[in-house]
């Protein structure tokens, strides 16, 4: 929903004598405006009312309103057309101070038959169980990508007279800043803004990183989402040929020439497989091929004591995403998540089974382009909803690397660590680490450079060939949960390799 939508429902529930109306934002000035516009061309008057003093109207105060229980009396009492808009009255609207919601309830039987209204405004929506018929809940939407830009050209031109800074934006940079602030609100993107005008007394290109670093804050604020910089590449993961050739294949797919040929956009990607072989690379690597925001969802941050907490923290997080899409959206091992699913009525209420239905749905019915690259090492823990066409595109499964792979992983980590992968008999290693995983590959690497320091030398051949022979790879120690994977995901999953 645009802000343009937003207003057009606000006016139109206003309009349809609706008693209580809960908007949901942090957003107080940009709610106030819209707010005021409609009631200005509907012609009412608004009255503003924060808990901390009395009523207003502008710069008027209205007598022997100090408190919520007397504000509420006086909108009861009014015989005028306007417009009551509340901020913060959530914290008063709990069992231990029944008389204000009440109150509110007797409000929304008389305003029915009145041009009164009454706007709640409020970062949080928690509407008491008695409430809940009479308040009708509308979200206050993030800034869209137009409304950016025109704050964007309204901050330049504010900074444009001042001669000690210099400001160097074109189209095409205006355009990348603006990609780059879609998820913060009108206030944090203004903030941001002039702090890049400022800090050096210039704003151009390298700006850029300043606001992706300010953007990162805000995420990490809210503790549901965290933003990744996706510095690994497909070159980075050893093997894994068809599963890059799929994904090679839809790097342009969220462009609009895409749609225009009539491609969907891509929905997901589940990866399943053994430990350490490159799943959780694979989904880092996407976001750099495709050149879009990686963001991790830990499911595990979502849960809350408080009831109805949780739930809400799923839409809020699913919101972020949207707000911030085209994004890549990554589950690293999704079933420790989800676990507990099959006895989560006993549990915990219903809760996790409540955000997994509605994680399944949005995955389903979702509009907007965000790509969810999920990553599971125990497919026995998944639930089969979740494995169903319809929910990722496609399902792959990663096994252990061929021999012809493990040469590929050891050239690739030699080269990482500044060696040259010419220097070593990288197909003699692969031959030695018959059963080995990406991760074991690597800690070989790492553990042969460890000899090697610690000799005081330079890294040789027989330093990697003893760190191999020295390490029991998982395909010993859990050889028949693998084989049974293996044998799960034979008619069930397309192969990576």
């Amino acid at each position: 929903m645009s802000e343009k939508a937003f207003a057009k429902e606000l006016e139109l529930l206003i309009r349809s004598r609706y008693p209580i109306i809960w908007v949901e934002t942090w957003e107080e000035e940009r709610a106030s405006a819209a707010i005021e516009a409609i009631a200005k061309k509907l012609d009412k008057r608004v009255f503003h009312y924060n808990c901390i003093g009395n009523m207003t109207e502008g710069d008027a105060a209205v007598e022997n309103t100090e408190t919520p229980e007397r504000a509420l009396e006086h909108i009861r009492a009014s015989s005028e057309r306007a417009i009551y808009v509340l901020y913060d009255i959530h914290p008063y609207l709990r069992p231990e101070e029944p008389s204000v919601t009440r109150r509110l309830r007797q409000a929304a039987f008389e305003l029915k038959r009145s041009f009164k209204t009454v706007i709640i405004v409020s970062p949080v929506a928690k509407i008491p169980p008695e409430l809940e018929k009479q308040v009708t809940l509308l979200d206050l939407p993030l800034p869209d990508g137009d409304e950016l830009m025109a704050l964007l050209k309204r901050v330049l031109k504010s900074v444009k007279d001042r001669p000690e800074l210099k400001v160097e934006v074109d189209a095409p940079l205006a355009e990348r800043i603006v990609k780059a602030s879609r998820g913060l609100t009108m206030a944090e993107a203004e903030r941001l803004f002039l702090k890049a005008a400022v800090s050096d007394r210039h704003f151009g290109p390298e700006d850029l990183s300043l606001i992706l670093e300010e953007k990162k804050q805000v995420l990490r604020k809210t503790g549901l989402l965290e933003y990744f910089d996706a510095g690994e590449t497909l070159a980075d993961v050893g093997g894994l040929e068809l599963l890059k050739d799929w994904l090679a294949n839809r790097s342009n797919a969220f462009s609009e020439e895409a749609r225009r040929f009539g491609l969907p956009e891509p929905k997901g990607l589940l990866l399943l497989g053994v430990q350490g072989c490159g799943k959780s690379l694979t989904a880092k690597a996407v976001a750099k091929l495709w050149q879009l925001p990686l963001l991790r969802l830990d499911v595990g941050s979502l849960f809350s004591m408080y009831v109805g907490s949780t739930e809400a923290n799923m839409r809020k997080a699913i919101k972020i995403a949207e707000t911030l899409s085209p994004v890549v959206l990554w589950l690293d091992e999704i079933e420790k998540g989800l676990s507990g699913l099959e006895s989560s009525g006993a549990v915990d209420a219903g809760v996790t089974a409540r955000i997994f239905s509605s994680f399944l749905l949005w995955m389903q019915e979702k509009k907007h382009p965000v790509f969810v690259v999920a990553t599971s090492n125990d497919v026995r823990r998944l639930p089969p909803e979740l494995l169903r066409k319809g929910r990722f595109d496609e399902i792959f499964f990663i096994d252990l690397p061929n021999e012809r792979e493990r040469a590929d992983i050891f050239r690739i980590h030699l080269r990482r660590r500044k060696r040259d992968p010419e220097e070593f008999d990288s197909a003699a290693l692969a031959a030695a680490s018959e059963g080995f995983s990406g991760a074991e590959i690597e800690n070989a690497v790492v553990a042969g450079l460890y000899k090697a320091f610690a000799a005081g030398r330079e890294l040789a051949m027989c330093d990697v060939v003893e760190a191999v022979a020295e390490t029991i790879p998982l395909s010993k120690t859990m050889a028949e949960r693998i084989e049974e994977l293996r044998q799960w995901a034979a008619t069930r999953a397309r192969p990576a390799s």
